[in-house]
Order: C-alpha cells, then sequence, then structure tokens
C-alpha cells in the first residue's frame, strides 16, 4: 500500500492559516471529474425522558430561509424513523459546478434545555450556513484551463472553501442569526474533490467520521472533549445573563483537520455521536458489507430474471440502505443494557460505572466512493 495515498495528513486548526482572502471572479472551465459521491443519510431523534422538563421553543417558521431548508432535508427518505432528528442535523450539498461535495453533521448540547434553551436551533442553523457557504464555492483550487489567457483565467467564478473556512463562516452565520439566543453545537465539516478524490475534514466535539477500505477501517476521527461526556462545542452565550460566564466556548480554530485521498470503493461515514457512543467500528464495517453483498445478489437476479433496474445509481441506494441499518442497529443497542457499549468501555476509563448503551439522538450520513 502506498503510504502516501493511505495514511491521513492531520493537523490542528490552530496551526492551519484561516485568513486567507476569498476571490469573486466570473466564468469557469469544466474539466473531467472522474470521482463521483453516492451519500445517503438516515437519523432518529430520541424518545422524551419524562425526568426532563421540555423547553418552550419557537422553531424556525418553514416560511423562512432556514425552515424551508430543514424542512427540505428532513423529506429525504429516512425508513421506518420519520422526520424526528431531535437535537442533531446535518446537510449534503454539491458544490459550484459539482466539483464535489460538502457535507457535515451537528449534534446541539443538550444542557442547554435545563437553562430553557432549544439546543436544536443551533444546530440547524450552523448546518443551513454550511451548506450556503459550500453551495457557491469549489472544494479546492478553482478550475481553470491552463491554456486560456491571464485575463481569462482570472475570471473564473467561486473560490476555494476548506472545510475550516466554511465552519468559520458558518459558526459567524449564527452568532448573526436573530432567532438564535443562544447554545451550542459539536460539528464535523467534509468537502470530497470529485477532481482528484482528496478528503478533507474539520471536527470540533464528538461528531466524526472514520473511512472503511476494503472491509478496515483505516481512519477514525478522534474526538475533542474537555472532560470526560463533555465535548469541545462553538457557542452562543446570552449576552445579558452572567451565569453562563463558565459555560464552554471553544473556536472553528479549536477543529482537528484532516486531509486524505479516497479511492473507488472507500466508504465514509459521518456520524454524531449517538452512533460512536453505541456502535462499534467493526460493527458499522459488518453492516456495510451485509448491505453491499445483498445489493450485489439483487443485481444479479435481475439480470437472471431480466426485470428493469431502477434509473437511480445502485450506489445511491445502497449508501442510503447501509445509513438506515446503521441507524436501526444504533437505536437498537443504545436501549440494550446488557451489552456493553463503547461508551460504557469509556466510562470504565474514567473509573465511572455505567451500564448497557447511550440513549441519544443519532445522524448517520454514508458516502460510498466511485471512481470512473
Amino acid at each position: 500500500m502506498n503510504a502516501s495515498t493511505a495514511a491521513p495528513l492531520v493537523k490542528s486548526a490552530a496551526r492551519a492559516s484561516s485568513s486567507k482572502q476569498f476571490k469573486h471572479i466570473h466564468n469557469y472551465s469544466t474539466f473531467p471529474r472522474p470521482y463521483r459521491f453516492h451519500v445517503g443519510a438516515s437519523w432518529a431523534g430520541k424518545p422524551h425522558d419524562p425526568r426532563e422538563p421540555r423547553v418552550k421553543t419557537s422553531p424556525f417558521s418553514p416560511d423562512t430561509a432556514i425552515g424551508r431548508w430543514r424542512d427540505k432535508m428532513l423529506s429525504r427518505p429516512n425508513g421506518p424513523a420519520g422526520t424526528d432528528i431531535g437535537e442533531d442535523f446535518f446537510y449534503i450539498q454539491d458544490m459550484r459546478e459539482k466539483s464535489g461535495v460538502s457535507l457535515g453533521v451537528a449534534d446541539g448540547v443538550g444542557g442547554w434545555v435545563e437553562s430553557g434553551v432549544d439546543p436544536s436551533l443551533f444546530s440547524q442553523a450552523l448546518m443551513y450556513h454550511a451548506h450556503r457557504y459550500s453551495k457557491a464555492a469549489w472544494p479546492g483550487e478553482p478550475e481553470v484551463d491552463p491554456t486560456q489567457e491571464y485575463e481569462e483565467r482570472e475570471q473564473v467564478e467561486g473560490w476555494e472553501l476548506t472545510p475550516l473556512e466554511c465552519l468559520e463562516s458558518a459558526y459567524g452565520g449564527v452568532l448573526r442569526e436573530r432567532n438564535v439566543l443562544a447554545g451550542s453545537s459539536t460539528a464535523c465539516v467534509l468537502t470530497l474533490n470529485s477532481s482528484n478524490g482528496v478528503l478533507r475534514a474539520a471536527n470540533l466535539g464528538d461528531s466524526g467520521f472514520l473511512v472503511i477500505r476494503a472491509s478496515s477501517v483505516i481512519y477514525t476521527q478522534r474526538s475533542q472533549t474537555h472532560f470526560f461526556n463533555c465535548p469541545k462545542q462553538l457557542s452562543k452565550l446570552p449576552t445579558s445573563e452572567k451565569r453562563f460566564s463558565r459555560a464552554c466556548v471553544d473556536h472553528p480554530s479549536d477543529a482537528d483537520l484532516c486531509e486524505m485521498k479516497l479511492r473507488h470503493g472507500d466508504i465514509l461515514i459521518a456520524y454524531t455521536d449517538g452512533l460512536s457512543d453505541n456502535v462499534f467500528p467493526a460493527e458499522m464495517v459488518t453492516i456495510c458489507s451485509m448491505v453491499a453483498r445483498q445489493s450485489q445478489m439483487t443485481r444479479r437476479t435481475l439480470t437472471v430474471t431480466g426485470e428493469q433496474e431502477s434509473q437511480q445509481p445502485v450506489e445511491d441506494q445502497e449508501a442510503q440502505d447501509m445509513a438506515e441499518r446503521i441507524v436501526e442497529y444504533a437505536r437498537t443497542c443504545m436501549f440494550n443494557r446488557k451489552r456493553v457499549s463503547p461508551f460504557e468501555r469509556a466510562a470504565a476509563r474514567e473509573g465511572m460505572y455505567f451500564r448497557g448503551g447511550k440513549v441519544d439522538d443519532v445522524t448517520v450520513l454514508v458516502t460510498i466512493v466511485q471512481e470512473a
């Protein structure tokens, strides 16, 4: 295995330059894009705990920009889990001229409920603004034709947007959002480049992602925490109340950065901690392998019987099935008190007693990489 393609480049955002100036220019060139990314999404909100207070909240109205976008995202197919996503949210966005895909997950910090704050508003707004900034940007250097004159190349429209810059811009959008009075969220933002297959990521907190290659996990994003069960988080504090002065306030520059080259057949799974606290990476590999085998058997059956295949790419349905199966399994595990969970093991390492799964919202994005 070539180390240059297997080993990701990981660094801290604090050492990365985030002061790049965006260039707004006009016109573009189209080049071959050998990579395609097939993305599936699934989610499930946790049931309300009667011991916890209910928050009187004013969700984003369906006639607002964020409300319309939220409802559109939740109208995606999601099997039996329905539309309840709890305090999590996500986005999936084609970048400029389909040069790549930007995607991410966010997990609103539930501790705000005790202060009468709805944590879902922060995570929804964060993902909305990440989608908004990604839509007009390139995942790498803007595509230009080297045979053109310099003046023509300078008129290529758009700018390169790294995951860190996306996270910074989205966080700024939340801070300016009048309907989000307070809240916190973890976040994991990724870009996938259709021209060269490069994945770049910025992760803050205990959401994350992993990459599966040839039925093995080759990379897992580490969690960032202040202490056990207290993740690093982006926050917005009420300006008028001093009682939040000791709240955790982290910044996009605290995120861990990753860059790696993907290959044909790789599977990328991005998730909130409702998955990683309940399902081991090896179990995710098993679920993906089972879905892939079932898909192959279905294709063989259709070929033998002569039935018409769906016009939807097979990989799109595979990615969706993988995401739904993983969420279903996570929900089963989180209510099982007899099974040892990743969260139980993590608690034991800290000298704490915890039994079984951890009930939480769970959001999963599965991407299958296809190279022409």
